[in-house]
């Protein structure tokens, strides 16, 4: 019989320091946000199943807690995503014209671990603009990523560039199953030049040597200067390259220290994005801390398809990779109902203190907590002394 006290796999407490360093990131980056003009929503933790994996692809149906309402006997979801959630909001709750900024922090449930040492209940950040459909929006998106990565002191930030109009315009016009084509996705990702000659025979020869230039296409910008040159002379493609210039550009400018790069065989999420997408790396990650893009067709299930695009991320993990913010010293304070003392001790908590007071009886609480600084009573005055 296990232990009553015991958690699932891949489910954990949060204890108090790094409990704090977490709740700290959240309120900096939703902040962040907040200095954009991006308005906090805060979603239900369960759906009904159809709203939670609404064009969002067979892998977040896979990622998806399910149990039946026994209410109304329907399926319900307990969200592994967000983002399907903000589409709903901006479709039918808002129900606003024009450009939508949508932000939100709160848990999200995986069924499965993304990976050994990974958590199923990270705690997703996330920002999206609903309703704009130029690359003003996705260069605000980039932006407003980085910001957040600065916001948790992660500097050394590498940022890959790809788009997911680029492979749909290499196929273009090849007839194609379902299962080949997420071989064909699964191949470039895994950059296996020798199953995607293999995947394509019988391609015709613009997709077939297009998809084996695909394999070799990361980098530097040089990249884009060989994607013109070995890539079919299509229309989508060369938007395509034009706007991951104008992103690279805009990132540069706005965040020197960032290195941005190019992967355009990068194909995850290929169900879900239709533009642009980035993905952000930093020193002791094994995977991207941040994703994002364009994904137009998120809101179609809600009769309303705008343009949309966004980014997310784990807060849990990005608390992994920055330095704790710095805690005060806290102050120990006397126990007693003297009017004079709480009015003390009331002002230093409003001045950014932590006041431990004792709470009586020879518990020790208050020592324990605080060796150094002590309230003390001195001509009729509360003053902090340093023991």
């Amino acid at each position: 019989m296990s232990s009553a006290w015991l958690l699932p796999e891949h489910i954990a407490d949060v204890l108090p320091a790094r409990a704090r360093h977490i709740e700290a990131l959240r309120r900096g980056l939703l902040d962040a946000a907040g200095g954009f003009g991006f308005e906090l929503v805060i979603p239900p933790m369960l759906e009904h199943i159809e709203s939670l994996l609404s064009g969002t692809g067979h892998e977040l149906d896979l990622q998806t807690f399910k149990l039946v309402d026994q209410l109304s006997g329907r399926t319900l979801g307990l969200r592994a995503d967000s983002t399907p959630q903000a589409a709903r909001i901006d479709a039918h709750m808002l129900n606003r014209t024009g450009v939508v900024r949508l932000c939100y922090c709160g848990p999200v449930l995986h069924a499965r671990a993304a990976g050994a040492g990974a958590t199923r209940e990270p705690l997703q950040f996330g920002a999206e603009i609903y309703g704009h459909e130029s690359l003003a929006a996705d260069i605000e998106i980039l932006d407003l990523m980085l910001e957040c990565l600065h916001v948790a002191a992660i500097e050394d930030v590498v940022v890959d560039l790809a788009d997911a109009r680029i492979v749909r315009a290499v196929l273009a016009g090849v007839p194609v199953d379902a299962a080949r084509l997420d071989a064909v996705y699964a191949a470039l990702a895994a950059k296996d030049a020798t199953e995607i000659r293999s995947l394509g025979a019988g391609f015709p020869a613009p997709a077939r040597h297009g998809l084996e230039a695909l394999i070799g296409l990361y980098g530097d910008d040089a990249v884009l200067d060989e994607a013109e040159r070995a890539l079919p002379g299509r229309a989508g493609i060369a938007t395509a390259l034009a706007d991951l210039r104008r992103l690279a550009a805009s990132a540069r400018r706005g965040h020197p220290r960032a290195r941005i790069g190019f992967d355009l065989a990068d194909s995850s999420g290929y169900a879900y994005y239709s533009g642009a997408r980035f993905a952000a790396y930093a020193r002791g990650a094994s995977d991207a801390i941040a994703r994002g893009g364009r994904y137009d067709e998120v809101g179609a299930i809600f009769g309303r398809n705008r343009p949309a695009v966004g980014f997310g991320l784990d807060v849990k993990d990005l608390a992994m990779l920055s330095r704790p913010p710095a805690q005060p010293e806290p102050i120990r304070a006397p126990a007693g109902d003297d009017a004079s003392l709480r009015g003390a001790v009331r002002d230093l908590r409003a001045g950014g203190e932590v006041v431990v007071a004792d709470l009586g009886g020879g518990d020790g609480s208050a020592a324990q907590v605080s060796p150094g600084r002590r309230l003390v009573e001195a001509g009729g005055r509360w003053t902090v002394a340093q023991r």
